[in-house]
């Protein structure tokens, strides 16, 4: 059975941190943090519906203006979502230009801003030279978006600033039987995704299905109800979980917040600037150290630990960092203490 996502670091793990997203069969992705995405093809960003900045340090923030640059001229809705500040960063970022000749252009920015108990959003239009449109606030629950396929929630973490962790879950997976299909006769294609969101939305089971597909040239198509390709083609199981945490300390009170947001998650992708020598330097700069990183993948029970954001001042050689945070993740090392 395929995963959903299919997640890909944005860079060497001792570069600027980056989490890019594809959701498979969708042609749409998300990101997760904004530091150096040159190197990323343009056809894979112009993918990007949803962005989520941890916070706006430079190399967490500084693919802004690439991002915008490609999307400028595009009909987009994008969705940013940032710490509180964020709001103010944007329309930073976006004031260092001359917007006198964009009246035409229909790229929308919808940004929002993750207080403690609010989350503020504003609209952003390229038509308005980026000058605000609307403005709205909701009540803050940890989920930052819910749609029929997945949700992304978040945690507010300590960086000296605030700082955002974050969790990407797939709803009940529903993974298609291949024998069934293969004696159904009708090849794989969108009608597949539209019977999955009609099952996820509870649709009525005689809700019709239209599969359509070409073959040898020619147009064909089959009508089937809801409820009988449910019952047919599908088998639920438990949805993908990817959980991406960055620049943050190690506290009781982050690592309570970072194992029920991370907990089970099948990759946990966990910063971890330092290592275990030079704890008191990962304490100063509020980062973690490699063994931080594996005590909190094993206390949340992830499945696997991705750890990167890696400090130059170790000669760019990732194997120690990693050795260090499997070790504490597998119990071979004892776990770190929070202060």
């Amino acid at each position: 059975m395929k995963p959903a996502f299919i997640p890909r670091l944005i860079n060497h793990p001792f570069g600027d941190p980056g989490l890019f997203v594809e959701l498979r069969y969708e042609g749409r992705a998300m990101l997760f943090d904004l530091g150096r995405i040159d190197r990323r093809p343009a056809g894979a960003l112009f993918k990007v519906h949803h962005v989520f900045v941890s916070h706006t340090h430079m190399d967490h923030f500084i693919g802004f203006d690439h991002l915008l640059r490609l999307f400028l001229a595009r009909d987009r809705d994008l969705h940013l979502y940032g710490p509180p500040g964020f709001i103010d960063n944007v329309r930073g970022r976006l004031a260092g230009y001359t917007w006198n000749l964009i009246e035409s252009y229909p790229l929308h920015l919808t940004v929002h801003e993750v207080g403690e108990q609010t989350v503020s959003t504003v609209a952003l239009p390229a038509r308005t030279a980026f000058s605000p449109e609307r403005e709205s606030t909701r009540p803050f629950d940890g989920i930052l978006v819910d749609e029929d396929q997945f949700t992304v929630s978040t945690a507010h973490l300590d960086h000296r600033i605030p700082c955002l962790g974050f969790a990407v879950q797939e709803k009940t997976r529903l993974n298609v039987r291949p024998e069934k299909l293969a004696e159904l006769g009708v090849p794989a294609g969108r009608w597949l995704n539209q019977l999955k969101s009609g099952v996820r939305q509870d649709l009525p089971p005689q809700t019709p299905i239209v599969a359509e597909w070409r073959e040898a040239g020619e147009s064909h198509s089959r009508s089937f109800r809801l409820g009988e390709l449910r019952d047919l083609l599908l088998v639920e199981t438990r949805g993908q979980k990817l959980a991406y945490v960055v620049d943050t300390i190690f506290t009781r009170e982050n690592m309570e917040r970072i194992c029920e947001l991370v907990r089970g998650a099948d990759t946990f992708y966990c910063e971890s600037l330092f290592l275990d020598a030079d704890r008191h330097e990962a304490t100063k700069r509020h980062h973690l150290t490699a063994r931080q990183a594996g005590t909190l993948a094993r206390a949340a029970g992830v499945q696997r630990l991705e750890n990167f954001h890696f400090s130059s001042r170790y000669e760019r050689d990732p194997s120690p960092f990693r050795r260090e945070a499997q070790a504490a993740f597998r119990g071979e090392l004892a776990p770190d203490v929070p202060d």
